[in-house]
């Protein structure tokens, strides 16, 4: 085992053999308390591990539903860049960019920050006009309230087009000029409006217009070169607000009078997070992204060419993404150019995986006022815990926060407010969405409140962003893992391990030696467990060398990394069941050899191995398995035990894990018998071997005890066991075997032998 960054060595057999810095780390982990521990569990306290039957549940449970175990979920090239280094670097599509600082059609200028009072061109406002659409009923009611009250606060989220409707509100209006102020003008500065940049028309030429007024009628003095002077307008975008400066209902008031008096118009867009203080602001509801690409690309184009392009594939997957109206016009450009032959289909389908990388970019750069510290925090948990419940997903991001805290500022304690941001404005922000969902737990399903990113490639494009292009957030990230890791619940120590899996697709040697081997030497159960999920997980969305790592870890002299391998074989096995079952069997003649001479064998090694042969025999390569555990169930007594120890720890098994089920290995010889399978005689023959084997028994008999009692209570598994029952007999010694413990054994809780032995007994062959 190495590690360029962890410093890490093979260790001897006596245990595992570690770096100061690790000794150190394991130290801090033990003095400190994760989150959720209580030193119970199924690990706590005596640290024994997790039985793995109920490992893969908890694993299968709690998973992010784009990592199931046991799908073809795979980054193949499209999810993450399709490369060791992730999205960093990205690419543009074509010559539209895809960031907070460039110009592109529902946005007016640039960057927020940056702009400045001027006036908007009348070509810019024609432009936009010509493209803008939205629900009439909702536009026309804005509309109205903004002739009333001379003023409208438009308050909607990022990117929704605010800007552009508050500007087609002033267009449909007439107004013009139209001065668009700068967003860092205090609210106090709205009563002054027109002092020093006027929208509307002079003094003299109000004057002029109020003589003229008296002169003539409204309808000469409208027709007539002198007429009543046009309406002015004022836009002012993303008004910054404070808590100690928040916009008020009295700014608005002394506001109105001034644009009356100056004959203008002002419409103010907020954010979901802006201060307001009495302050009765409408809401902007953006327009469907369908709606708007189809009238973009129309105007862009003729209506055939708009039809071809809007009917594309490539379109409709990206309007299943929930892209922002801003991505949703540049992609109009795009798909403009591609019907003009001046891009390729290649730009087309990569547009939104791009627009996606520079969110994520967006989202991490310096800028502290756009996204806080906190939120970023959020944002990485929430990619962690993808569809997860979001009242844990907001805990674990507050660890994260106070761990980015002592990365900034190693000297100051930190400090995490104990209320913050609400749950919707949070939500918006990381463009997820809410929903009631059941979550698995050890008593059953849930329901939870949970949040997820609304695209499905939005955590594993952010998380392997964050560890390639912001290398500096590592050690807050790697100390945060650590602490999820030793969690007391399965489902935080599940999402650490899916964390590290994608973390390992984008750079394995660094997440290695960083995250996941610190997991495999560490002398607790529950870290090793996590490091478990983390390879098998690893290896499930195509990360190379998995196994390669497991084969080597198989044969080292640290138990704690054999174990770790023994645990992911029984996980990532069935996809290849000859490959797994030859690793397994060296490692158990190398734990037997090893125990020659002091007797028998490490149990607890032997019970792993017995538990991954027999997740194994449950998977879906359950055929393949039992050729190659009789093909070699004779060669050595370590290669004998680990079949039939695998074996009969898979005939404890039952439907839905629950004490009253059919034993899932009878249920397979049903269906095999029924169907002629060779399984059927594979099953039979192990039994046999197992009832005929001294040191196995007694375990064969208690586990055939209990098939019997599965059969008192299902019919099902009763006819099942009938058929299988007269297999198992080939001699005089294996009938009087069966015989005697349908005669003898007790019903449940020491009751009478079920009436179901009886009938049983009616099934053996007579042998003399």
């Amino acid at each position: 085992m190495s590690g360029e960054d962890g410093g890490l060595q093979t260790a001897p057999a006596n245990g595992p053999l570690r770096s100061e810095g690790e000794k150190a780390a394991a130290d801090d982990d033990r003095e400190s308390t994760a989150p959720g521990d209580d030193g119970g569990g199924e690990d706590g306290g005596s640290d024994q591990p997790q039985d793995a039957w109920a490992a893969l549940r908890d694993l299968r449970g709690h998973t992010p539903k784009i990592m199931q175990v046991g799908s073809a979920a795979r980054f193949g090239g499209g999810l993450v860049g399709g490369d060791q280094h992730g999205v960093s670097g990205g690419q543009v599509a074509g010559d539209v960019i895809m960031g907070s600082k460039t110009e592109i059609h529902y946005r007016i200028g640039g960057s927020a920050a940056a702009q400045a009072s001027g006036i908007v061109p009348q070509s810019t406002t024609n432009r936009l006009a010509a493209v803008f659409t939205a629900d009439e009923e909702q536009f026309a009611g804005l509309l109205e309230r903004l002739r009333d009250e001379r003023v409208l606060v438009l308050s909607g989220p990022h990117f929704s087009g605010r800007r552009t409707a508050a500007l087609m509100l002033l267009h449909r209006l007439g107004v013009a000029p139209v001065r668009a102020l700068a967003r860092d003008t205090a609210p106090a500065e709205l009563s002054r409006l027109g002092e020093e940049h006027p929208a509307g028309p002079t003094r003299e030429q109000r004057a002029k217009s109020a003589g003229e007024q008296r002169a003539g009628s409204a309808r000469e003095q409208q027709a007539g070169s002198g007429g009543e002077q046009q309406a002015g307008g004022y836009l002012l975008c993303d008004l910054v607000t404070r808590r100690d400066r928040p916009l008020r209902e009295t700014h608005l008031l002394a506001a109105r009078d001034r644009l009356a008096e100056e004959n203008t118009y002002l419409v103010i867009t907020v954010g979901p997070a802006a201060e307001l203080d009495g302050v009765p602001a409408a809401e902007w509801t953006p327009p469907p992204a369908g709606q708007v690409l189809a009238a973009q690309v129309r105007a862009l184009t003729d209506d055939d060419s708009a039809e071809r392009m809007l009917a594309l594939p490539d379109t409709a997957d990206f309007l299943s993404r929930h892209h922002q109206l801003r991505e949703v016009a540049a992609f109009a450009e795009v798909l403009a150019r591609r019907s003009r032959g001046q891009a390729v289909d290649e730009e087309v389908a990569e547009f939104s995986r791009n627009a996606l990388k520079d969110q994520i970019r967006e989202w991490f750069e310096e800028d502290e006022t756009a996204v806080p510290l906190r939120d970023k925090a959020f944002l990485v948990a929430l990619a962690a815990f993808d569809g997860g419940p979001y009242a844990l997903t907001a805990e674990v991001s507050d660890l994260l926060y106070a761990s980015l805290l002592a990365t900034e500022n190693p000297s100051a304690p930190a400090s995490v407010p104990v209320f913050g941001t609400h749950i919707g404005k949070r939500l918006q922000l990381a463009r997820a969405e809410r929903y009631p969902e059941d979550e698995h737990t050890e008593w059953g399903p849930v329901t939870q409140t949970k949040a997820a990113f609304r695209d499905d490639r939005a955590a594993l494009v952010l998380l392997s962003e964050l560890w390639t292009g912001h290398p500096s957030a590592r050690p807050a990230l790697v100390r945060w893992l650590r602490l999820l890791a030793d969690d007391g619940r399965p489902l935080v120590r599940t999402r650490a391990a899916s964390t590290a899996a994608i973390l390992a697709r984008t750079d394995l040697p660094s997440a290695m030696a960083l995250v996941i081997e610190p997991w495999a030497v560490s002398d607790r159960y529950r870290q090793r467990l996590v490091a478990v999920n983390a390879l098998t997980l690893t290896h499930f969305i195509g990360t190379p060398n998995v196994p390669r790592i497991l084969d080597d870890w198989c044969h080292s002299g640290d138990l704690g990394l054999c174990w770790v391998a023994i645990r992911a074989y029984a996980l990532i096995g069935p996809e290849r069941p000859e490959q797994t079952l030859t690793a397994l069997r060296g490692a158990a003649r190398t734990l037997y050899a090893r125990a020659a001479d002091g007797g028998n064998p490490d149990p607890l090694m032997v019970d792993e191995l017995a538990e991954s042969v027999a997740l194994l025999l449950l998977s879906d390569a359950d055929d393949r398995v039992y050729t190659e555990l009789l093909r070699t169930l004779d060669d050595d007594s370590a290669v004998h035990d680990l079949a039939l120890g695998g074996f009969l720890n898979a005939c404890r098994r039952t439907e839905d894990d629950e004490w009253y089920g059919v034993p899932l290995v009878l249920a397979r010889y049903a269906r095999a018998a029924a169907e002629g399978d060779r399984v059927a005689g594979d099953v039979a023959a192990l039994w046999r071997a197992a009832l005929g084997d001294r040191r196995h028994t007694r375990s064969a008999l208690e586990r055939l005890r209990s098939w019997v009692l599965s059969a008192d209570r299902s019919k099902q598994a009763e006819w099942a066991l009938a058929a299988l029952l007269p297999a198992l007999i080939t001699g005089a010694a294996e009938r009087q075997r069966v015989d005697h413990l349908l005669r003898t054994m007790p019903g449940e809780d020491g009751a009478a032998p079920p009436p179901v032995a009886a009938r049983l007994l009616t099934v053996l062959p007579h042998i003399r």
